[in-house]
């Protein structure tokens, strides 16, 4: 389990430069002698992909590391952070499209950095004319004078700015911490607030109907809550409030001076109101004996209810209500499908139709409603996290377009019940604990620059598009990624290097302006085998997941299957004919491409994309979600689950963590092959991971800790035996065998190499 950050990073010295960043001389001399000559082979090794069978490496897939002088790369962003499709920027649009490669970023701006150097100044030095801020890839004129490395203006250096604190030396701008760092942040001066900045709020509204009672989930976030409430990220001005619902709304005054909590019930919700506006949301350290009272009742409150409709739509009206002064964060605990007043849904689901039916249906909201809201919320900088605890079809397709709009999450356990399905339980504990005491942003934006002659066109994640560049993130947290599609609009001929900046404007949950900065330094080149070189196959395969998602949507399943099979298709068509000098027989790839093929297929077979298997409606559609929301390390573990034998494991070659021993074994191709009847194998798909019995010995069960550690959410643990009833769900992973409906990795080839050779 990962222990919960802290709400940020500890204040370090008012600056903290890192050893070795480039300086003028070197950075100047550095970028005039930049050769992309310098690509490993490896990365362009021609591979027969019908003849090398064996393509998975020994260790995790590392990001390419771009052709750059070394002071560039030394402190260019971290690829965990902010990455690109192709380290490699092609030099003209044409090439790009020769190439038959997505262009793309891949950030996850708001993870949780170990070392964070944090700024405190009264002047934040930006470009004047495109206001990127200053970093490591700008160029010093002179030390009066830095030119922009996004758009090329020379701007002034302020006087404040050539005072260098750590060697208290006058003079040497480009030895600041600003221009040492890739990823910094600032403390922001007045100037970068519209408005005093806001508390932490957390408004809590709880499904309380007859089914929802039924599941048993009210006692684990009632207890949750209780257990971690003085964790909750915030300060002295924290407010908390709670409503509950059926078929009337519940409000909950915690007034200071109260005897006990007092509930407020209305049951007009077509004209939803807040009964007391001032009670319903309180100050937590002064209320806080209230605030346990009520969480200690609530679930008693309810357990002999036969109340069974769900007025979710007016419940969320009435969070907005209660939020709109202040902004904040709602979670939302729904168990079924909302069947009274505004929002209300009925079943699209038909499952005789799920395996048989040709394309997908319903992927689209039923109602705009919860978009509409969603909008509302965004413009008053209330985000929505919804957690989704049922057994039946709940409509997700529509219900996630309350999170998806106001930048919330959305958390989904199929299935729940606190006695039938203890591993969701415990999953469901675990998520949220982090969810409680992680860290949050609130009322943030995020802006992304590129260099002049670079335009960004599609963003993908959960926010909303305020301005052509300029997302609204009224809540950003730890575990939300987001990507954007490019284009090159004018020739970067005259450029060695190009360069990218996301800058999250955000304030913390102690109140403080914040601004965090990741700058991205590239390489441009003009030849199409540079441009191979530089793909990063985790990347391509990361964004072409989030474009399937909007087509899918949009057009059909279909359509996007057919589009990610053209990707693979296309990309080494494009390769065979335009980039290899010698032709030879065979399926050809450049190593750096070999997993391509396999990844689409992965694809194709992951459950918000395949056809012909009996997969629930909102299944795939929390698929879809988590392919768009998910920081692409997490999205790579659900497109192509890990296989490891684990009844042998030895601590040869093992790590040494924390002062524990730590076994890294060999990941298996995905294939009925690699399986044998006296082996235990473990298979790590992501939020679910599928493996031994209970007593292996004591190196597995430190692996499997170990696993559970390196993310954010909780993956349970499912024992699977060969007459287990889950043997199916182990089998859906292994992407390399031919199912009913879909093709073996081999047969997927032949078919790719028939497309080339037409």
């Amino acid at each position: 389990m990962q222990t919960a950050p802290s709400q940020y990073p500890p204040q370090p010295q008012l600056y903290q430069q890192p050893p070795g960043g480039p300086g003028l001389a070197q950075m100047s001399s550095s970028l005039a002698s930049l050769s992309l000559q310098g690509n490993t082979p490896e990365a362009l090794r021609v591979v027969n992909l019908l003849q090398e069978r064996n393509l998975l490496p020994a260790g995790p897939i590392p990001a390419p590391t771009p052709p750059l002088p070394q002071d560039l790369q030394k402190v260019n962003c971290n690829p965990e952070v902010f990455r690109c499709t192709l380290s490699s920027i092609p030099q003209t649009q044409s090439l790009l499209n020769k190439a038959k490669l997505p262009l793309g970023l891949l950030l996850h701006p708001f993870k949780d950095l170990s070392q964070l150097p944090v700024v405190t100044s009264s002047t934040i030095v930006r470009c004047r004319s495109c206001r990127t801020y200053i970093n490591p890839f700008v160029s010093f004129l002179d030390q009066r004078r830095w030119k922009c490395n996004l758009c090329f203006r020379v701007n002034d250096v302020p006087e404040e700015f050539m005072y260098n604190p750590i060697s208290r030396s006058y003079g040497e701008p480009q030895k600041r911490p600003e221009v040492q760092n890739a990823t910094i942040e600032f403390i922001a001066p007045s100037e970068y607030m519209l408005r005093p900045p806001q508390p932490a709020v957390y408004l809590f509204v709880l499904d309380v109907s007859h089914n929802a009672v039924e599941t048993g989930y009210l006692n684990v976030v009632c207890q949750s809550l209780l257990d971690n409430i003085s964790a909750l990220p915030g300060d002295t001005r924290t407010k908390v409030g709670f409503i509950t619902f059926d078929s009337t709304i519940h409000f909950y005054n915690l007034q200071e001076g109260l005897s006990q909590p007092q509930m407020l019930i209305v049951s007009d919700i077509e004209e939803i109101f807040l009964p007391t506006p001032d009670s319903l949301l309180v100050n937590l350290n002064e209320c806080k004996e209230l605030v346990q009272d009520l969480l200690k009742s609530l679930p008693h409150i309810f357990e002999k209810t036969m109340e069974t409709q769900s007025a979710l739509g007016p419940a969320l009206q009435a969070a907005f209500k209660l939020l709109s002064p202040t902004g904040g964060r709602v979670s939302v605990f729904q168990t079924q499908l909302p069947s009274m007043g505004v929002g209300a849904l009925k079943s699209r689901e038909d499952p005789n139709q799920r395996a048989s039916a040709k394309d997908i249906q319903h992927l689209a909201p039923a109602t705009d409603f919860y978009k509409k809201l969603a909008l509302d919320c965004s413009g008053q900088q209330v985000a929505v996290d919804l957690f989704l605890l049922s057994a039946q079809y709940c409509d997700l397709a529509s219900l996630g377009c309350i999170s998806r709009y106001s930048a919330g999450s959305v958390y989904y356990y199929p299935s729940y019940h606190h006695q039938h399905n203890p591993a969701q339980v415990e999953r469901f504990e675990k998520d949220l604990k982090r969810y409680l005491t992680r860290k949050i942003g609130f009322e943030a934006v995020m802006r992304i620059r590129c260099t002049k002659g670079l335009s960004i066109h599609t963003f993908h994640g959960n926010f909303f598009v305020r301005s052509t560049d300029l997302l609204s993130l009224p809540n950003v947290n730890p575990d939300a990624g987001f990507a954007v599609q490019m284009s090159i609009e004018e020739n970067l001929v005259d450029m060695q290097v190009v360069s990218f900046q996301a800058a999250l404007l955000y304030t913390s949950s102690k109140g403080e302006r914040r601004i965090r900065v990741h700058t991205l330094c590239l390489p441009v080149v003009n030849s199409l085998t540079d441009v191979f070189a530089g793909a990063d196959v985790q990347a391509v395969t990361g964004l072409l997941a989030s474009m399937a998602v909007d087509r899918s949507v949009s057009a059909s399943l279909g359509d996007a299957r057919d589009a990610m099979t053209n990707a693979a298709i296309d990309s080494l068509a494009s390769y065979r004919h335009a980039a290899l000098t010698i032709q030879q027989p065979g399926l050809l790839a450049p190593a750096c491409l070999r997993l391509f093929p396999l990844y689409v297929l992965a694809l194709l077979k992951q459950k918000a994309f395949r056809t012909g298997t009996s997969t629930r409606l909102d299944d795939r559609v929390f698929s879809m979600c988590q392919l768009k929301f998910q920081p692409l390390v997490y999205a790579m573990l659900m497109i192509h689950p890990t296989l490891y034998r684990v009844d042998d494991l030895s601590d040869q070659g093992a790590l040494n963590i924390s002062e524990r021993t730590i076994p890294q074994p060999r990941e298996l191709q995905l294939s009925v092959e690699k399986l044998c009847r006296e082996g235990a194998f473990l298979m790590d798909a992501g939020s679910v991971s599928r493996g031994p019995p209970p007593n292996v010995h004591q190196t597995t069960r430190a692996f499997i800790g170990w696993l559970r550690e390196q993310r954010p959410f909780y993956p349970s643990l499912h024992i699977i035996r060969d007459d287990s009833p889950q043997k199916g769900d182990f089998m859906q992973n292994m992407i390399e065998d031919r199912t009913e409906s879909a093709l073996s990795y081999y047969e997927f080839l032949l078919h790719m190499q028939q497309q080339i050779s037409k």
